[in-house]
């Protein structure tokens, strides 16, 4: 097990290293000067340089680089262009909003489509089956903004039960915090909850047509006690790796979901720092979420590994 996590190990190192310098690469030739940006089309060139000297973007990219890369290795992510703000505070205040929401959002759809997908599996070509296929497919379908609007629309201003938008801060209590973020975390399961049932109920079919379960009813086993000794774990391996793609995904993807509930999240601080051609930010917040993803993967190989012990005699 330790020769296949430091083999993992090693494929991430490589993997961060390639992203930061791609990473890098793509927002530096996005066109658009942060200097000339701050100070308008009317800035003297005098005032001009000094800017971009204090800023550091008068050095080469190479040297900007290796001191970015250089800098996020000590923990420092560099200081915002526009708000002369450590970059690392503004992540950090808004980490608190993001992550929370995404695993929310990932217990929400697990809750939803374990049962789901086990229903629809125990019941193949059955009126279940078919109603809990028809509900994924309407839930792949519905695009999460139309849905958080609808869901704003019905909770918000016609029931009142949830406001319509913003954060009210951890510090009001953690039944506030989860209060607010209750209505963007369903619009951001649904769609993952319906794929995740479906993963689901293919990997239990694929499962239940094994020899291995054939022998276990033969032996005496029901079909739902063959289902939850046997079929269950066997049919994890797949349903893992959705659900850590799926938290990478709603960690780095609700950049719309923000905008429309008005969340102080990683991902509008994305979108107005693309605004305000803030490099920094956007290269630092990135690879942070590109880290997450790397990392999740890490994670999720190892659990392969825990759940499948082939996976490691294979090392």
């Amino acid at each position: 097990m330790l020769r296949y996590a430091l083999k993992r190990f090693l494929s991430l190192l490589i993997s961060l290293a390639v992203a930061s310098l791609v990473i890098f690469m793509v927002i530096e030739v996005a066109p658009g000067d942060p200097a000339s940006f701050m100070l308008g089309l009317n800035a003297q060139p005098e005032t001009l340089a000094a800017l971009r000297s204090e800023l550091g973007l008068d050095q080469s990219r190479p040297e900007r680089y290796l001191e970015w890369v250089g800098g996020m290795l000590r923990g420092d992510f560099g200081t915002s262009y526009t708000y002369r703000t450590p970059v690392t505070e503004m992540i950090g205040d808004r980490l608190w909003v993001s992550v929370p929401l995404a695993l929310y959002a990932l217990f929400l759809s697990v809750i939803v489509a374990f049962p789901a997908g086990i229903y629809a599996a125990s019941r193949r070509g059955r009126a279940g089956d078919v109603g809990v296929m028809g509900a994924t497919q309407l839930g792949v379908a519905v695009p999460n903004f139309w849905f958080a609007m609808i869901l704003v629309l019905i909770f918000s201003i016609n029931l009142r039960w949830f406001s319509a938008g913003g954060f009210v801060g951890w510090d009001k209590g953690l039944f506030a915090g989860l209060h607010a973020l209750t209505l963007p975390a369903i619009a951001l399961a649904l769609p993952q909850a319906a794929i995740l049932a479906r993963v689901m109920r293919s990997a239990l079919l694929d499962v239940l047509g094994e020899d291995f379960m054939r022998t276990a009813r033969a032996k005496g086993l029901t079909a739902r006690q063959a289902l939850w000794r046997h079929g269950l774990r066997n049919a994890l391996i797949p349903v893992l790796t959705i659900i850590g793609l799926q938290f990478s995904f709603l960690l780095a993807g609700s950049i719309i979901i923000e905008q429309v509930f008005y969340l102080p999240g990683l991902g509008r601080l994305v979108f107005q720092s693309i605004s305000a051609r803030d490099l920094i930010v956007v290269e630092s917040v990135v690879m942070l979420l590109v880290f997450s993803v790397i990392l999740v993967n890490f994670l999720v190989d190892l659990a392969y590994a825990a759940v499948d012990p082939r996976l490691r005699a294979r090392t």
